[in-house]
C-alpha cells in the first residue's frame, strides 16, 4: 500500500451516515475497496455470491487480466515461461518468487529427487485401496496421510518444516499419481529413478516400457512439461481459495493441499478436459458432421466444451503455446487417435465463424490437454491427477504466502440469513 492510497477514500452513503473507505491500488488491475470496517460502523455485511467481486487477499504470486488475455508468474508472462523455461524452474519461481540460478535449480532438483521415493507402508497403504476408486479421490487421501508419516513438517510457524513439507510434496506428488495409475491396471508400481529429470522420471514410473520412445517420446515428454507449467497457477480459483482457507486455520501444508485436490476434483473446476473428450466422442458416434455440430451450439442445443472462460475474454493465452506442440505430435504419431484430428478440425471450424469470434469464444488450455493425454495413453480419469501434480506449486506458493502476510486471518465469510425468525418448540410454554 503506498502513501497515495492512505488518502485515497470511497463514501459510502447509508440510511444513519457516511462512511468513508480505503481504495488501494495493486501493481496492476482493478483497484480495490477496503471492506473490514463495513460491518462495525454500519451494521451491514456485503452480498456477493461466488466471490467474484471480493479479494480475500493481496498477493505477489500470478496477474491475470481476462480482457486482455494476459497471465503472468511473478511479472513473466506465460509465453515467454512456456518457450524458454521448465516446469521445475517455474515451479520454483512460483514458490520463491524468482527464477533461480543455475546452481539453485540444481540444488532444488537434487532434493526433488532425493525425495521422491515413499515409504513402503504408505505403498502399502495405496495398494490396499480400491483400484476401481477414483484417482482423485486416492490421491487426497494420500497426500492427507503424508503427515503421518512426516511428522517433523507440520508445523507451520516453522519455517524450516515449511520448506521439508514442500519439498515432500512437489517431489512425492507424481510418484504417489504414477502408483495410483499402475494400481489401476492391475500392475506392479515402478519406483522413482534419480537419475531421471522430473517429468521424464513420471512418465517412466506410469507407462514404464509402454511409454514412447524417440521423437515421439521426446514430444510427449515437452507436451506434459508445458502443461504442467501452463497450470502451476491460476489466481484466487476454487481449489486455491480453498487452500488458503483450509491453511487459515493452522492447518499444516499436507491439509491444505488435500483439500485443494478434492475442490479440483469437481467437475466444474478439474474436469473441464474430461468434457471436451466426452463432447468429441459424441460427435465421432453421432455421425454428425462439425459444422452440423456448430449449428446444433448456435441454436443452444448442446454446448461447445473447451471454448471460452470465466476469466479469459480474449484468447486464453495457455492455449497458445499447446496448440502448435499438440499439431507436432500428431503430425509424428503414426497412429494418430481420430478424436485428436477430430479436435483440431472443429477448432479450426468455430475459429473460422464470426458466431464465436464475436462471443469471444475461443479454444481453452483444456480444448487440448484432453486429446494430448489421451493420445499419451492416460485414461481420462488420470487428466485431473495431471492437472493437480501442475497446480501443487501454485496451492503451495499461496499457502506460504498467507504465513507471512500481516493481515492473515482464519478466514470466515458471513452470510445473508433469509430462514424463519423465531420459533417456540411445540409443547412449551
Amino acid at each position: 500500500m503506498s502513501e497515495d492510497d492512505k488518502e485515497r477514500t470511497v463514501e459510502l452513503h447509508y440510511e444513519g451516515g457516511v462512511l468513508k473507505l480505503p481504495v488501494f491500488t495493486g501493481t496492476e488491475g482493478e483497484q480495490t475497496i477496503e471492506l473490514k470496517t463495513l460491518l462495525g460502523s454500519t451494521g451491514m455485511t456485503t452480498l456477493d455470491p461466488g466471490f467474484g467481486n471480493t479479494a480475500s487477499c493481496s498477493s505477489k504470486i500470478t496477474y491475470i487480466d481476462g480482457a486482455a488475455g494476459i497471465l503472468r508468474y511473478r511479472g513473466y508472462s506465460i509465453e515467454d515461461l512456456a518457450v524458454g523455461s521448465t516446469f521445475l524452474e517455474v515451479a520454483y519461481l512460483v514458490i520463491y518468487g524468482e527464477l533461480p540460478e543455475p546452481g539453485q535449480l540444481k540444488e532444488f532438483s537434487e532434493k526433488l529427487r532425493e525425495n521422491a521415493d515413499i515409504p513402503a507402508e504408505m505403498g502399502a497403504f495405496l495398494d490396499a485401496m480400491p483400484r476401481n476408486g477414483h484417482p482423485m479421490a486416492l490421491l487426497a487421501s494420500a497426500v492427507n496421510t503424508l503427515a503421518a508419516y512426516y511428522e517433523d513438517s507440520v508445523d507451520p510457524s516453522d519455517e524450516a518444516q515449511v520448506e521439508l513439507a514442500t519439498i515432500r510434496l512437489m517431489a512425492k506428488l507424481p510418484t504417489i499419481a504414477a502408483r495410483i495409475y499402475r494400481n489401476s491396471i492391475g500392475e506392479q508400481p515402478i519406483a522413482p529413478d534419480d537419475s531421471l529429470g522430473y517429468v521424464e522420471n513420471f512418465i517412466r514410473m506410469t507407462f514404464g516400457d509402454n511409454a514412447a520412445d524417440g521423437e515421439l517420446g521426446d514430444l510427449f515428454g515437452k507436451a506434459v512439461d508445458l502443461l504442467l507449467i501452463l497450470h502451476a497457477d491460476h489466481e484466487l480459483n476454487c481449489s486455491t481459495a480453498t487452500v488458503r482457507t483450509v491453511g487459515s486455520s493452522q492447518a499444516d501444508i499436507y491439509a491444505s493441499v488435500a483439500a485443494g485436490i478434492n475442490a479440483l476434483s469437481g467437475p466444474s473446476h478439474g474436469g473441464a478436459n474430461q468434457a471436451v473428450l466426452e463432447m468429441l466422442d459424441e460427435i465421432r458416434d453421432s455421425g454428425v458432421g462439425i459444422e452440423e455440430f456448430l449449428e446444433r451450439v448456435k441454436a443452444r442445443e448442446v454446448r461447445l466444451m473447451g471454448f471460452g472462460h470465466r476469466v479469459y475474454k480474449n484468447f486464453d493465452p495457455r492455449s497458445k503455446e499447446i496448440k502448435g506442440l499438440a499439431s507436432q505430435i500428431l503430425d509424428r504419431d503414426e497412429n494418430p487417435d481420430e478424436l485428436f484430428t477430430l479436435a483440431l478440425k472443429l477448432e479450426a471450424a468455430a475459429l473460422a465463424d464470426s458466431y464465436f469470434t464475436e462471443r469471444k469464444l475461443y479454444p481453452n488450455v483444456d480444448f487440448y490437454t484432453g486429446v494430448i493425454y489421451r493420445t499419451m495413453g492416460f485414461p481420462t480419469n488420470m487428466f485431473t491427477v495431471l492437472f493437480a501434480i501442475g497446480r501443487l506449486p501454485g496451492w503451495v506458493a499461496h499457502y506460504r504466502e498467507q504465513l507471512h502476510d500481516p493481515a492473515f486471518r482464519i478466514a470466515r465469510p458471513r452470510q445473508h440469513y433469509i430462514g424463519s425468525e423465531e420459533r417456540r418448540y411445540p409443547g412449551l410454554s
